[in-house]
């Protein structure tokens, strides 16, 4: 077998003493593993603490005993998830379980053994998690003033349904943390993107009285706006915007009708912007001519949403509307402008329309502070500087112990195995773990290059290629590049007289 050739002496000896000789235990435990996944996947708990045995030893033990005790986790003592972050301390499962453990805990509203394990929490990357961290502070009245801004943030970029973010925003709302506005905000993020059950858990929490109009306004919109409902009061206003919303997202036309004949007078201009945002949103996203037209109604930029903005930039440089790309890119977030996409475009509006000296000087810098050898528009921008895009010089080689160092690296070696085994999604978070979380900032440049190359080495691409794109400083274009079955494709492209870069760019 192919994974047979990524464990290290290090890992044989110390993160798997258990296993002898390690080299067998693996080729017979492999299947157990497998059919534990399956069993996971299938919510069989009894199927894995039967197998769980088997696994003893194995290389990928730590993924074995995750899933035996994630599965039965609502019925497990705190003793026995104490036991296994202890058993598997450093590890990614020992952290996805915290992960998992926090969540239950939240939800339970044991919040002292949640103030326990959250410290320990090494990913920090679960927006729920943290939702309930402030929600805690909330409760107990150590939250600072940017608590609401910052639960807002994690609220809004999630999806689906969540408790965490759900009950800091009912703390927050109750606390004047948070406005009601920001909470029909959420409604609205839930109707564009289809989720009513988040829509619903919104409302409920700014508006409980509003819940059995809600369900009229979500799934009979036409029927909703065009019948004998008012608009008086702020609830009936924004069910209306939520009525239209629905209607937007899937007859653009028949909603901005409504809007612009009915609806317009009787709500607030906030509420309009919004709704007019959103109809030019979905209109610059069919590629509508119409899209402008319906952006032109918008009578403050601050009520849109970043996304908005982009799309009506997008709709704007079609037209060649460069003074609406410029005005569309300064309304937008500060952390939206900053991305390298928006600063060239800026730029370029600045550059557009006879500009004096003041915009040539401006433009300049922006390109200046985005120009770079790699990146789309950041060779884009260097062009724009009169600077030739050449390729970045070659970090100095790795050596043998920053080669040694990845190659014993116990993450790495349990990711490599897992995916050369069939278990991608396995072996890719616990890769994307070591590389990136398990450390404060993740894995020096260095490091990151002598992991890629670990990756490389093996012939697993894509995280060969994934985590030298990582590095900023040193730029390793054979990592990011690599040439699979170089002799093999070379000796055909030639033979048919094909350049080989056609192949690879491929």
């Amino acid at each position: 077998m192919l994974w047979m050739k990524i464990l290290t002496p290090l890992i044989a000896g110390a993160a798997l003493a258990t296993a002898a000789p390690w080299a067998g235990a693996q080729n017979r435990g492999d299947d157990t593993v497998l059919e534990m996944q399956k069993a996971f996947r299938k919510g069989d708990k009894q199927r894995l603490a039967a197998l769980l045995p088997a696994a003893r030893g194995h290389a990928l033990e730590p993924w074995a005993a995750y899933w035996e005790l994630r599965a039965r986790l609502e019925e497990a003592q705190p003793s026995e998830v104490t036991a296994f972050l202890q058993r598997w301390a450093g590890t990614y499962q020992e952290d996805r379980l915290r992960n998992d453990w926090l969540l239950l805990l939240g939800q339970r509203r044991d919040w002292d053994q949640f103030a326990e394990f959250h410290p320990q929490f090494r990913m920090g990357d679960d927006r729920e998690v943290h939702c309930y961290a402030l929600a805690i502070e909330q409760i107990k009245g150590t939250a600072a003033e940017s608590a609401g801004a910052e639960m807002l943030r994690h609220w809004y970029a999630l999806r689906e349904l969540d408790d965490g973010c759900s009950s800091a925003a009912a703390e927050m709302l109750a606390a004047k943390k948070i406005k009601p506005l920001d909470v029909w905000r959420k409604a609205r993020l839930g109707a564009e993107a289809n989720r009513l059950r988040v829509v619903r858990k919104a409302v409920e929490i700014v508006a409980p009285d509003a819940l059995p109009q809600l369900r009229e306004a979500l799934d009979s919109p036409t029927k909703y706006l065009t019948g004998r409902a008012t608009a008086r009061g702020k609830e009936r206003q924004e069910l209306v915007v939520l009525a239209l919303t629905r209607m937007a997202m899937s007859d653009v036309a028949n909603a901005a009708s409504l809007l612009d004949s009915k609806w317009g007078p009787h709500l607030s201009a906030e509420e309009r912007n919004w709704l007019w945002g959103l109809i030019g949103k979905q209109a610059a996203t069919a590629l509508s001519p119409d899209a402008l037209s319906y952006y032109a109604n918008v009578g403050r930029d601050a009520d849109l949403t970043d996304d908005m903005l982009a799309w009506r930039a997008r709709a704007a440089l079609r037209a060649g509307q460069w003074k609406l790309v410029g005005r569309s890119i300064d309304a937008m977030s500060p952390a939206a402008r900053q991305e390298s996409v928006w600063t060239y475009w800026k730029a370029r509006a600045l550059m557009a329309n006879r500009p004096g000296d003041e915009d040539r000087a401006a433009a300049r810098q922006l390109y200046a502070r985005i120009a770079g050898t790699t990146g789309f528009y950041e060779q884009l921008a260097l062009e724009e500087l009169g600077e030739r895009v050449t390729p970045p010089p070659a970090p100095a080689p790795l050596t043998e112990e920053e080669k040694a160092t990845a190659r014993a690296n116990p993450g790495l070696n349990r990711a490599l195995y897992a995916i050369l085994m069939g278990l991608r999604s396995e072996g890719v978070r616990e890769w994307n773990y070591t590389t990136n979380l398990h450390t404060p900032g993740g894995m020096g440049e260095r490091e990151l290059l002598a992991a890629a190359d670990f990756a490389c080495q093996r012939e697993v691409w894509d995280r060969c290629i994934n985590t030298s794109e990582r590095t900023k400083g040193v730029i390793d274009a054979a990592q990011r590049f690599p040439m699979p079955f170089r002799s093999a494709v070379v000796e055909r492209a030639r033979g048919i007289g094909l350049d080989p870069a056609y192949v690879y760019g491929l």
